[in-house]
C-alpha cells in the first residue's frame, strides 16, 4: 500500500514531511491517515538530528482541501463521530506538543481539516498565489471546524475574527491572512519551501500579537467583555438562521467554553458538539448537497456525448441579463466574448455593468488594475453582426416575443457557423417553439439564467425533442466554465424552478387577497427558511414579469397555474416593484428601513386581517411547490430527485438544511403530505390535488432517496 506521508531528511537538520494522497487530485483528511500521521511523529522525535519539520503538500495546487466528507456519512452513530474528533485531537495535539519548530508550508487550498492541522504547527508560510485559499467553511456543511479549530483559531487571529471565519465559513486571501495573523509569511511559491525551511531553522518564534480595534482589544480582553461579543454573536446567528441551523449556535459555545474553562475543556466540547452535528438531519441535508454537486460535475449532461472546446461566445442584447452573461463569460471563463445590441446604449450598460463588477475586485485588492483591463478586453462590442462568423455559442438574452427570438435564430444561421449553438435565456417560452424558425434545430438550446446572473449559481440547460447530445455537452461545459451548477431539463412551459416557484408565488398572493399582512407573509417563509419572502421577492423580479409568465403557464399547464387577480390590478396602478421604485414595499431616499407602502393594499382592494399562524401560511405555500416537483419528476422535465433538489436550492432558495423539495418529502413521508394537500383541496378547490405519483407513493409508503 502506497503511503499518504513521507519523510526526508535534509543535510541542515530540517525534514521534510510531504503530504500526498495516492491517486487523488487533492489531499483530504482520512480516519485512517490517524496510524500513519502518529508513527512518523514518533519517528522524528527519536531522532536528535531532526531540529526542524517543514510539512508541504505533494499536490500541484492544493494544500489539504479540508477531511474526507464521506468518513462522516459513515458514521452510524453519534459515538463514531466522537471518535473520529478526538482522533484528530490526539494526532493534532502530538505535532503541537513537538519540541522542534513546525512550519506548515501553504500553496492551494489549505481549508477545514486542513487549515486545523495548520494551525496545530508553531509556524505558517504560504503562497502569494490566487489559488491559495485559507478558511473553515464546515459551517456550510452544518458542522463545526472538530479538529481543534474552535480553539486554536480565536487564540491566533482573536475571537471576533474567528467567529467572523466560523460562521461565515469565508475563504481568506494570503495577504488578509498575513494581516490577521493566521500566517506569518507570505511569499512566491518558488520560495515556499525554501522560506519554511529557513523558518524551521530560525527556532520556534513567538507569535507577534494581532493588531485588534481598540473596541476588540477592551472586549476581549476580559470575561465580561468577551460574553458581550458572544452575547451579540448569538443574536445575529438566530436572526440570521432563523432557528434553523443548530451549527452556528454550537460553534460559539464551543470557543465560549474553551476560552472560559480552557483548551482541554474547550476541545472536549468541540468534539461532543462535532458529533451532535454529524448525525443531525440538518448536517446530513446539507451534505446531500455537496455530494450531488460533486456528482454533477463529473457529468456531460448527454451521455456519451463529448463537449465541443467553445473558444468564442457572442450575447445577444446588452441589457441586465445580457450584461451579466457577458460578464461570467469573459471573468470567469476568461472566454472571449461579443456583445451585439441594436443601439449603442445598450452596448454601454453591458460593458458598465462588467466593469462595475471587476472594480470591486480591484477596490478589495483581490486584483490588479491591470488583471481588470486584461479581462475587459476579452469583452467586445458591436451593433452589426460584424466579429460573429467564428462564434462557438451565441446565447440570446432579448425581450420575451417569439417572433423576435425567431429572427434571431435566422441571423445567427445566417451569419455564424454551421456548429454554432443557439442558446435562448427565455423564461418562459418553450424551447422547441424557438427552434421552429431554424434549420438546424439540432442547435438549438435554452440556457436559463438567473438574476443577478453573477450571483446566481443555477441556469438550466434546457433541451427540445431535436436538440443534439453534443450540443446539451458543449452547452453543460460551457455553463461550468462560468462558475455555474447546470441542471439539464426538458422541454415545457416554465421549464423547472419557474413552473414550481409559480404556484408556490399564486399562493402567496392568494393568502394576500385573504386579508394576511404583507409583512406576515414574508416573515413566515423566512421563518421556513427561504432568504427572502415571497412578496419581497416578487417586487425584486418584477411585477410584470411575473404578470406576463402567468398566462403562458396557464395556457401551457391548466387552471391550477391560473394567477390570482392581484396582478392586474397592480399593473394598472404601474407597480412593477423595485425597478420603477413602486410596488409592495417602499422605495427610494424616504426608505431607509425595510417598509411596507400600505397604499398598496387599497390598489388591491383588502384590508388585512388576522394573521394565521406562521408554520401554516409557510406549509400552504410550499406544499404546491413540492405537489409540483413532483409532476415535474414524473412527466420527465427532471431526470431525478437530485437534479430537483438542486435545482429549487440554487435557483430560488429553497431551504438548504431541509435538502430540496424530494428529500423534504422524504422527511415528510409521502402520505402525510398527500393527506395535507387532500385537506387544502377540500378547503381550497383542485389546485391543491395530489399528483397521480404521490399518490402511488404514499400508498406504498415508498421514498425518493
Amino acid at each position: 500500500m502506497e503511503k499518504t506521508f513521507n519523510l526526508t531528511r535534509r543535510e541542515d537538520g530540517i525534514a521534510i514531511l510531504t503530504m500526498d494522497v495516492p491517486g487523488e487530485t487533492m489531499n483530504t483528511l482520512k480516519a485512517e491517515f490517524g496510524p500513519e500521521i502518529s508513527e512518523i511523529l514518533s519517528e522524528v522525535k527519536r531522532d536528535s538530528s531532526i531540529r526542524g519539520l517543514v510539512l508541504i503538500s505533494g499536490k500541484k495546487d492544493s494544500f489539504v482541501a479540508g477531511a474526507d466528507i464521506s468518513m462522516l456519512d459513515a458514521c452510524q452513530t453519534a459515538g463514531d463521530a466522537k471518535a473520529l474528533s478526538q482522533q484528530g485531537h490526539v494526532v493534532f495535539n502530538e505535532l503541537e506538543a513537538l519540541n522542534i519548530p513546525v512550519v506548515a508550508a501553504i500553496h492551494g487550498a489549505c481549508l477545514g481539516g486542513g487549515l486545523e492541522l495548520a494551525l496545530a504547527c508553531h509556524q505558517r508560510v504560504c503562497s502569494d498565489d490566487g489559488k491559495t485559499m485559507l478558511g473553515v467553511p464546515e459551517v456550510q456543511l452544518g458542522l463545526l471546524p472538530g479538529g481543534g479549530g474552535t480553539q486554536r483559531l480565536p487564540r491566533l487571529v482573536g475571537i471576533t475574527t474567528a467567529l467572523d471565519m466560523m460562521l461565515t465559513g469565508k475563504q481568506i486571501r494570503p495577504k488578509q491572512a498575513l494581516k490577521m495573523g493566521l500566517v506569518n509569511d507570505v511569499v512566491p511559491q518558488t520560495i515556499l519551501l525554501q522560506t519554511a525551511v529557513e523558518m524551521a531553522l530560525a527556532g520556534k518564534q513567538i507569535a507577534k500579537p494581532v493588531k485588534k480595534s481598540l473596541v476588540n482589544q477592551l472586549l476581549e480582553g476580559t470575561g465580561f467583555g468577551r460574553n458581550i461579543i458572544f452575547d451579540q454573536a448569538a443574536k445575529q446567528v438566530a436572526k440570521k438562521t432563523q432557528g434553523n441551523y443548530p451549527a452556528p449556535a454550537k460553534i460559539i459555545d464551543c470557543v465560549r467554553q474553551g476560552m472560559a474553562k480552557g483548551m482541554q475543556k474547550g476541545l472536549e466540547v468541540e468534539a461532543s458538539h462535532f458529533a451532535e452535528l454529524v448525525v443531525s438531519k440538518e448536517s446530513e441535508a446539507l451534505r446531500s448537497i455537496f455530494f450531488a454537486t460533486t456528482e454533477m460535475k463529473k457529468e456531460t449532461g448527454a451521455e456519451g456525448a463529448t463537449p465541443r472546446k467553445v473558444k468564442k461566445a457572442v450575447i445577444l442584447g446588452g441589457g441586465l441579463m445580457g450584461g451579466g452573461i457577458a460578464s461570467v463569460t469573459t471573468t470567469k471563463a476568461k472566454i472571449p466574448a461579443r456583445v451585439k445590441d441594436i443601439n449603442e446604449k445598450g452596448l454601454s450598460n453591458a460593458l458598465s455593468y462588467a466593469y462595475k463588477l471587476l472594480d470591486k475586485g480591484v477596490k478589495r485588492r483581490h486584483m490588479t488594475p491591470a488583471v481588470r483591463d486584461n479581462l475587459m478586453a476579452l469583452m467586445t462590442t458591436t451593433t452589426e453582426y460584424k466579429g460573429v462568423k467564428d462564434a462557438d455559442i451565441v446565447v440570446e438574452a432579448v425581450f420575451e416575443d417569439l417572433a423576435l427570438k425567431h429572427q434571431m435564430v435566422k441571423d445567427i444561421e445566417r451569419e455564424c457557423g454551421e456548429h454554432t449553438i443557439f442558446a435562448s435565456n427565455t423564461s418562459s417560452l418553450p424551447i422547441g417553439q424557438i427552434a421552429q424558425a431554424a434549420s438546424r434545430p439540432e442547435n438549438v438550446i435554452g440556457l436559463h439564467y438567473f438574476s443577478p446572473v453573477e450571483k446566481m449559481p443555477l441556469v438550466e440547460v434546457i433541451a427540445h425533442a431535436k436538440t443534439s447530445p453534443e450540443t446539451i455537452a458543449t452547452t453543460v461545459a460551457f455553463a461550468r466554465k462560468q462558475g455555474k451548477t447546470p441542471i439539464v431539463v426538458q422541454d415545457g412551459a416554465g421549464f423547472y424552478v419557474n413552473r414550481i416557484l409559480a404556484l408556490y408565488m399564486n399562493e402567496a398572493a392568494q393568502l394576500l387577497l385573504e386579508g394576511q399582512s404583507i409583512e406576515h407573509l414574508d416573515k413566515a417563509l423566512v421563518k421556513f427558511g427561504f432568504p427572502v419572502g415571497p412578496i419581497t421577492l416578487l417586487d425584486e423580479v418584477g411585477i410584470d414579469v411575473g404578470a406576463k409568465i402567468s398566462p403562458i403557464l396557464e395556457k401551457e399547464l391548466g387552471e391550477r397555474f391560473k394567477a390570482p387577480a392581484a396582478f392586474d390590478k397592480l399593473l394598472s396602478d404601474d407597480r412593477k416593484g423595485r425597478k420603477n421604485g413602486k410596488g409592495f414595499y417602499q422605495y427610494g431616499a424616504a426608505s431607509k428601513k425595510k417598509a411596507v407602502d400600505e397604499t398598496v393594499y387599497g390598489v388591491l382592494g383588502i384590508k388585512p386581517g388576522v394573521d394565521k399562524e406562521m408554520s401554516a401560511v409557510a406549509e400552504r405555500c410550499v406544499v404546491q411547490m413540492l405537489n409540483e416537483a413532483v409532476r415535474c419528476l414524473d412527466e420527465g422535465i427532471i431526470a431525478s430527485p437530485r437534479d430537483g433538489d438542486i435545482g429549487a436550492i440554487f435557483g430560488i432558495g429553497f431551504p438548504p438544511f431541509l435538502g430540496g423539495p424530494f428529500h423534504y418529502i422524504d422527511t415528510l413521508g409521502a402520505d402525510n403530505l398527500v393527506k395535507i394537500l387532500e385537506r387544502y383541496q377540500t378547503q381550497y378547490g383542485d389546485r391543491f390535488e395530489p399528483c397521480p405519483r404521490l399518490k402511488a407513493m404514499a400508498a406504498e409508503k415508498a421514498r425518493f432517496f
